[in-house]
């Protein structure tokens, strides 16, 4: 990441527009580079004013199928938007994130246009809208196209913060009484799930910071702290406290978290130092 871009991205906060600014300049630029994308980076960002318009505009070509086509989709997103502006800034705050903490990523329209890991997070955003809205119906329609389309499943009903990255997205499952604070990472084929048939609050709680490696399932109402790491393959059936790692099937804590913000810096290897092995 250049600094010059860097230090737009991570103004966010300070202008909600500076991240919007930024994927017009470099959709302009995929557009004169790649003439095959063009008309389609036209029309789903170039041709709008606002983010959240653009995004009411991509999701609905994805979304759409012939039990509710894409004007109808166009309208509950963009519905979604005008009464709720938090969405819109969730999503910025989504998309700064991949842009920060994904290696594989050099500009920010490639995730808005291409990851859909970042289209079934804002997908969700509304099914969640829907759904504390009391249209319990048509989000979970949304999540059934949202499972077939990006092969994510996230409840309606789960609570998830922003500065979210959803790293690939295939295989991601998410309970509905799932909560996921800001400034989390997830990792494909992650699973925030229950433990049987019980009922009421009976899925994970994931705190502030934390990383969740490739495979990890993570089962019940259970906490993980902030700030700490869930190694790959793990499966974690107990509490995990702040600023820990916890590895293995099943998964027990083996040290501490290695740094300030796991999620953050995204490190998957267990190099941890002995100073790191004591709670």
């Amino acid at each position: 990441m250049s600094d010059s871009v860097a230090s737009v991205i991570t103004g966010t906060f300070a202008s909600r527009d500076s991240v919007w600014s930024r994927l017009r300049s470099d959709a302009k630029e995929l557009a004169a580079s790649e003439p095959a994308l063009a008309s389609f980076v036209h029309a789903t960002i170039l041709s709008h004013e606002q983010m959240e318009q653009a995004l009411a505009y991509h999701l609905s070509q994805k979304l759409a199928n012939t039990d509710v086509g894409s004007l109808q989709v166009h309208e509950v997103v963009s519905e979604a938007y005008t009464n709720t502006p938090a969405l819109g800034a969730a999503a910025r705050s989504d998309l700064t994130a991949i842009f920060e903490r994904d290696p594989a990523v050099y500009t920010i329209v490639e995730p808005f246009l291409f990851f859909k890991g970042y289209h079934a997070l804002q997908a969700y955003r509304v099914t969640h809208w829907l759904w504390t809205h009391h249209r319990t119906a048509l989000a979970l329609h949304f999540q059934s196209r949202v499972s077939e389309v990006f092969s994510v499943d996230i409840h309606p009903g789960a609570r998830i913060g922003s500065g979210v990255m959803i790293d690939h997205g295939t295989g991601v499952v998410i309970g509905e009484t799932a909560v996921v604070e800001d400034d989390v990472s997830l990792l494909q084929g992650v699973t925030l799930g229950g433990t049987g048939k019980e009922h009421g609050d009976r899925h994970p709680k994931v705190r502030r910071g934390v990383m969740i490696g490739a495979g990890a399932k993570i089962l019940g109402n259970t906490e993980i702290g902030a700030y700490s790491r869930i190694g790959a393959g793990s499966v974690v059936l107990r509490p995990v406290p702040p600023g820990s790692t916890a590895v293995g099937v099943p998964a027990r804590v083996i040290g501490r978290a290695g740094c300030e913000c796991p999620a953050q810096e995204m490190n998957q290897l267990l190099d941890l130092t002995p100073e790191d092995y004591v709670i």
